[in-house]
C-alpha cells in the first residue's frame, strides 16, 4: 500500500564513530563472509553496521556517508543476501536495481557485486553510455539478477525493449545527491513508473539536502534515515589547507608542490573539461606524468587514465566534479583544488577522495582573490575556518581587487530602430527574412536541446 506523504516519519539515527563488531555479527550468510573475508576485511564501517541490518529487515533505508566509508558495501551485502534466499526465477529477470549518476561509479559498484557475489548463484551485469550497447543487451538476454545502471543508458534499453524492470524488488539510488545535481530527476522519475509500486527502495548519498530530503519522501515508504557522520562534515583524517595566490601563478605552484614534494599520486581538480585538458598540457610540458578525466572523453580513455593513475605510470590526474564521482582509489594521499568548486558541498566530495577507510591525507586548494567568496561558503557549511596561508614567492597581490562578474550585454535597441525603417521600404522581404529568421532561430534552439539531451545521456 502506498503510504502518503505526510503519514511518512523518519527514525534518525546517529552512528558512533566507536562501533566494534564482526561482520558475522551483522547477520550476513557463510558465503559473503568468505567473499569478504577473501578482500581482507574483517571489521565493518560505521555505515555497513547500521545499514546492513535494516537492509536484511527488509526496511526502506535512507543512509548519509562520507566518501570512502563503506557506503557501496552497506547496500551491495544485504541484497545479495536477500536475492540468494529465494533459488533464481525462470530467465532471470532483473530483480534488483542499482542507479549511479556516472559511469565510473557504475563501474565501481559492479565490481564491489561481483567480488562479494563469488560463492553465490548470483548474476549481474553493468551498463552505461559512451560504449557499444550490443554487448550489454545480449548480456541483458542472457538473464541477470542485479542490474547496476546510469539512468540514461537504462531508460535508451528500456525504449528499445531490450530489459524489463517489471519484476524489480529492489530499488537503490546511489549517490543520489549528484544525480540531482546533475539534472536525473526527471529520469529516475521515469524509472519509479517503470518499476513495481510493491520494492524495497534504498537512497545512499554523501549529503542530506533538502532535495534529497524530498525526493526521499516521494519514494521511500516509511524510512528509517542512517547517518554515519554529520551533514556536510570532512573526513577527520584529511589535513586541509589553503594557499591564497594570485590566478596567473596557480600552475607554477601546482608544479612546485608536485616536484618539491615528490609526489607521485595526485587528484587535481578543475571546474571545466577545457580547464582540464589545458592543465595537463602544461604538467606534460614539465615532464609530469598527468592525465585529464571528463564528460567529453571517451569511456576507454577515462579507463585508461584512471587505470594508469592507479598503477603508478601517471602521476597527476586531472578531473573534474561529475567525472571525479565514483573513483576509488585506495590511500590517495593528495587532493588538491586547482580551482575551487562554486558548490560548497562539492568540495566536501571533492577532498572526501583522500582520507578514506581510516587512512590519513592531505586537501589543498590554490585559492585567488576571485575565490574568496567560493572560501566563506565552503566554510559556513562546513562550521569551521580553513587554515589559510602563503608560500614565499606565491604571495597573493594584496592591492589586487577581482573584476566585478561579467553581466551578459544588452541587446541595441538602436539595432530594433533601424530594423524597422528598413522594413518600411519593403515589407514583403521583411516578412519572408523574418519568416526565415525565425525557422532558423527555431532549428537553433532545437539542436540545444537536443545536444543538451545527448550530453546528460552520455552517462
Amino acid at each position: 500500500m502506498h503510504v502518503q506523504p505526510e503519514m511518512r516519519f523518519y527514525v534518525e539515527i546517529v552512528i558512533s564513530q566507536t562501533i566494534f563488531m564482526s561482520f558475522k555479527s551483522l547477520g550476513l550468510s557463510d558465503a559473503l563472509l568468505r567473499a569478504i573475508s577473501k578482500k581482507g576485511y574483517t571489521t565493518p564501517s560505521p555505515i555497513q553496521a547500521k545499514a546492513i541490518p535494516l537492509v536484511l529487515e527488509r526496511k526502506d533505508v535512507l543512509a548519509s556517508a562520507q566518501t570512502g566509508t563503506g557506503k557501496t558495501a552497506g547496500f551491495t551485502l544485504p541484497m545479495l543476501q536477500l536475492l540468494s534466499q529465494q533459488p533464481p526465477l525462470r530467465k532471470r529477470p532483473i530483480r534488483a536495481l542499482v542507479l549511479t549518476p556516472t559511469r565510473e561509479l557504475a563501474a565501481q559498484v559492479y565490481t564491489n557485486v561481483k567480488e562479494y557475489s563469488t560463492f553465490l548463484d548470483i548474476r549481474s551485469t553493468v551498463i552505461f553510455g559512451g560504449v557499444n550497447a550490443k554487448p550489454q543487451i545480449a548480456t541483458l538476454r542472457n538473464g541477470v539478477d542485479i542490474l547496476v545502471a546510469t539512468p540514461g543508458r537504462l531508460l535508451d534499453l528500456h525504449s528499445q525493449k531490450a530489459l524489463s524492470l517489471a519484476k524489480v524488488e529492489m530499488l537503490v539510488l546511489d549517490e543520489a545527491d549528484r544525480m540531482l545535481d546533475m539534472g536525473f530527476l526527471r529520469d529516475i522519475k521515469r524509472v519509479i513508473e517503470l518499476v513495481p509500486k510493491r520494492r524495497q527502495n534504498l537512497l545512499f548519498s554523501a549529503t542530506f539536502s533538502k532535495d534529497i530530503k524530498k525526493l526521499a519522501q516521494s519514494i521511500l515508504h516509511n524510512p528509517v534515515s542512517v547517518e554515519a557522520a554529520p551533514e556536510n562534515t570532512t573526513a577527520e583524517k584529511v589535513n586541509q589547507t589553503v594557499y591564497r595566490v594570485d590566478k596567473p601563478q596557480k600552475t607554477e605552484l601546482l608544479i612546485k608542490l608536485i616536484s618539491e614534494g615528490n609526489w607521485s599520486q595526485v587528484l587535481v581538480f578543475t571546474r571545466t573539461k577545457h580547464g582540464a585538458n589545458r592543465l595537463t598540457k602544461k604538467l606534460i610540458a614539465k615532464n609530469i606524468s598527468a592525465a585529464a578525466i571528463h564528460g567529453n572523453k571517451t569511456q576507454n580513455a577515462r579507463t585508461k587514465a584512471l587505470d594508469g593513475f592507479k598503477k603508478g605510470t601517471i602521476r597527476i590526474l586531472v578531473a573534474t566534479d561529475i567525472a571525479a564521482r565514483g573513483l576509488d582509489i585506495p590511500l590517495l594521499p593528495h587532493v588538491i583544488n586547482y580551482e575551487l568548486p562554486n558548490v560548497p558541498e562539492d568540495y566536501v566530495h571533492r577532498i572526501g577522495r583522500t582520507g578514506r577507510a581510516g587512512a590519513s591525507g592531505e586537501a589543498i586548494s590554490l585559492v585567488s582573490a576571485e575565490e574568496y567568496e567560493y572560501v566563506k561558503g565552503i566554510e559556513k557549511l562546513l562550521g569551521e575556518k580553513l587554515p589559510s596561508e602563503e608560500i614565499e614567492g606565491f604571495e597573493a597581490d594584496p592591492n589586487y581587487t577581482p573584476p566585478p562578474k561579467q553581466q551578459r550585454p544588452q541587446r541595441s535597441s538602436k539595432k530594433k530602430s533601424n530594423s524597422s525603417q528598413k522594413g518600411t521600404s519593403g515589407g514583403g522581404q521583411k516578412k519572408r527574412n523574418n519568416s526565415s529568421s525565425n525557422q532558423s532561430s527555431n532549428s537553433r534552439n532545437s539542436n540545444t536541446k537536443n545536444s543538451r539531451s545527448r550530453r546528460r545521456r552520455r552517462d
